[in-house]
């Protein structure tokens, strides 16, 4: 195993893990600036309802993307399996 194959696999790795907590990050920023912009007009200024709306909607998001979510990191895994042998010779 040389220097470059862990490299690689160091970099699928971390694309991976952005990959899959995009859809989380995403939903948590657009529901942010929503209750931003809410709290901007009404002049609330209420520090508790950022958190709650921002981790139901981040858990709703986690609930619809768990699917595709463990889908892509078995594909991952699987691949990670597949190449043992090449890793080891």
């Amino acid at each position: 195993m040389n220097p470059d194959m862990v490299i690689n696999f160091g970099k699928e790795a971390l694309e991976m893990v952005l990959m899959l907590s995009l859809p989380m990050l995403i939903v948590a920023l657009v529901v942010g600036v929503a209750i931003s912009l809410f709290q901007a007009v009404t002049q609330i200024q209420e520090m508790t309802l950022t958190f709650v709306p921002k981790i139901i909607a981040v858990f709703v998001a986690m609930v619809l993307a768990a699917p595709w979510m463990v889908e892509t990191l078995v594909s991952y895994t699987r691949r990670l399996y597949e190449n043992i042998p090449m890793l080891l010779s």
